[in-house]
């Protein structure tokens, strides 16, 4: 072998890793990171995650890719670290197919429909197609998918480079003589692990061991502990990409690992005893390339049989191995919304994670506030804890959500993540506000018990009504967040606005009881505040709630939609808030006052005769 054959098989070996690179990322980008979105939802069933995996694996080309994948699920708190399992036996199935296609480079045949089936020969017509669509296609899904034809035939192209640059190999006596230290079978499955974990992609070691299988010289007795090694080597990429991440994130590349260590030495053990004390003549026979990715498919998929009984095992022995630091998890309960560096990608997945975060934001800001109102009837420090917890919590999701959005917008999104973007950071700014005023009237409860103050019973019959209303828009609110649902979020705004007149009523009707004398002065302030906390409160609900129109007709005008309500010019708007009226009413009675003038004035009853 000259020192040209050495550079072509080097060039080959760089263009197939080129293609498999740029084939792999624009299979991603077309999948338009629904991957993660499946990966995520569907992953809670082993045998689901199993299908699952090797289908993805299958759709991208790349069982490392996966990985990386759901170390960054794993990394942001998306997924949990059992589910990655099956998923990952997944991919080693999947994974299989590669070899299988680089297989078909070993057709020979005189028939023209056989021979169109060898990559080599059909490659530049893919090519020819890819560079097409790159060119002269208008959407970028087209581009994107002549990307991954081009990756594709460069990748062909790379194999062909190295099939051609390792034929003089069959006639060099050096590189026979090479060939037997390869009759040990552990320095082939060192060889094999080391190759793969320095190249990262183990179709590129099948795909040169193909290569060199086609001048004659590789026999299966050193064939299968090569194949065993590149599938333990294949775990450098995950083993990189775990570094810097949380723990469980740690693990989903020590159960990468463990997978494939436990697999080898399943297989190694017998495989070594057989030969040792069975004289077997296949072992000393010459092997094919289809013979290769039969043995890959065969070993890969033994080894998910064998281990697939024992997954929830395999987690438990990492979790002893890879030990988080004290206290780790306690901290990661309490923090905010973390999406891995991979996932950016990925718009769809991080929108979908700040939305159930923002939901969170909904409910916490719900129980913070019907908490507060609680507090004016029985105040207690746990719930000015609970409170303060709830006010906590969210100013680090609001804090959280706040960069990761800013940060996402940053790219190339569709009109349609754009909308969901701008509706989440106007939603957190409502919730999180909501949340303030909680503490501002719990703050407010207390003063009122250390001042030994408490409101008239009439104006706790008020406060009653006003509560009722106030729970009802914040559910109201969440519940139409939660679902997207429109309907439920163009009631908020009649109610909002029967809110307004009832707080409008409280306050005219507290002054008459102080001119009265119903009334302490020293809960005039605490009272007013009460009110205007509530009505703020439902003003925030209403904004909260426009915004949902507003996402879900794209062409409603927000303004113009809140006009049109004021003027009184939709039948539906007015027939929610008569309805509302006529629930949420407050209790009719006359001052003190006027009952004693009118008793006065009232003429007197005769007296009752005696029978």
């Amino acid at each position: 072998m000259t020192i040209f054959s050495f550079l072509t098989m080097i060039g080959g070996l760089a263009f197939f890793l080129f293609g498999m690179n740029i084939m792999s990322s624009n299979l991603e980008k077309v999948a338009g990171g629904k991957l993660e979105v499946v990966l995520q939802r569907l992953t809670s069933n082993l045998w689901k995650s199993l299908a699952l995996g090797a289908a993805i694996t299958i759709a991208i080309q790349s069982s490392s890719a996966l990985t990386v994948m759901l170390v960054g699920l794993v990394n942001s708190g998306i997924m949990e670290l059992g589910n990655t399992v099956g998923a990952i036996m997944g991919a080693d199935i999947g994974t299989t197919l590669t070899a299988w296609i680089l297989s078909l480079s070993g057709i020979q045949s005189d028939n023209i429909f056989m021979s169109l089936l060898k990559p080599a020969n059909f490659s530049p017509i893919v090519a020819l197609i890819g560079v097409g669509l790159i060119m002269e296609a208008k959407q970028q899904k087209k581009k994107d998918i002549g990307a991954i034809l081009c990756g594709f035939a460069v990748l062909m192209f790379g194999m062909t480079l190295m099939s051609q640059a390792v034929e003089p190999l069959a006639e060099s006596e050096q590189f026979t003589s090479m060939l037997t230290a390869f009759n040990n079978p552990l320095l082939g499955l060192l060889i094999g692990t080391v190759f793969t974990g320095i190249i990262q992609s183990s179709a590129a070691s099948i795909g040169i061991l193909q290569a060199l299988s086609l001048t004659g010289t590789i026999t299966y007795g050193a064939a299968i502990p090569l194949i065993m090694g590149l599938n333990i080597g294949t775990c450098m990429t995950a083993l990189l990409s775990s570094i810097g991440v949380s723990t469980d994130a740690k693990r989903v590349a020590g159960i990468h690992i463990a997978i494939k260590v436990l697999g080898a030495i399943i297989a190694f053990i017998p495989f070594v005893l057989i030969r040792q004390f069975v004289d077997l003549p296949i072992l000393s026979q010459t092997i094919n390339p289809v013979a290769i990715a039969a043995i890959h498919s065969v070993y890969n998929i033994a080894m998910v049989l064998v281990l697939l009984p024992f997954n929830q095992l395999i987690v438990k022995l990492i979790k002893k191995i890879i030990r988080g630091k004290k206290g780790e998890e306690a901290e990661e309960k309490f923090r905010g919304l973390i999406i891995d560096e991979r996932l950016y990608n990925s718009p769809n997945i991080v929108i979908s994670q700040c939305k159930e975060s923002t939901i969170e934001m909904a409910h916490l800001a719900y129980e913070s506030f019907s908490t507060s109102l609680s507090a004016f009837e029985e105040y207690s420090e746990e719930k000015l804890d609970q409170i303060n917890k709830c006010e906590k919590r969210l100013d680090i999701l609001e804090d959280s959500l706040n960069s990761i959005l800013i940060r996402l917008s940053a790219r190339e999104l569709t009109d349609e993540v754009n909308n969901e973007v701008n509706e989440i950071l106007y939603c957190i700014r409502e919730f999180e506000r909501i949340g303030d005023y909680g503490v501002n009237m719990v703050n407010n409860a207390k003063s009122m018990v250390e001042r030994k103050v408490v409101f008239s019973n009439k104006a706790y019959e008020e406060i009653a009504v006003l509560n009722s209303a106030v729970r009802q828009i914040l559910q109201m609110t969440v519940d139409a967040f939660e679902h997207d649902d429109v309907a439920l979020a163009a009631k908020v705004e009649p109610l909002e606005q029967v809110i307004d007149n009832l707080t409008e009523t409280i306050k005219n009707r507290h002054i008459d009881r102080l001119r009265y004398g119903d009334c302490r002065g020293d809960t005039g302030i605490v009272l007013d505040d009460y009110v205007t906390f509530c009505s703020r409160v439902s003003d925030h609900c209403s904004n909260t709630a426009v915004t949902i129109i507003q996402t879900g007709n794209a062409n409603r005008d927000a303004h113009k939609y809140l006009n049109r309500l004021k003027k009184g010019n939709d039948a539906e708007y007015q027939k929610n808030y008569a309805d509302f009226e006529e629930t949420f009413q407050l209790p009719e009675y006359t001052w003190k006052k006027k009952k004693k003038k009118a008793a006065a004035a009232a003429p007197a009853e005769p007296s009752p005769t005696k029978a």
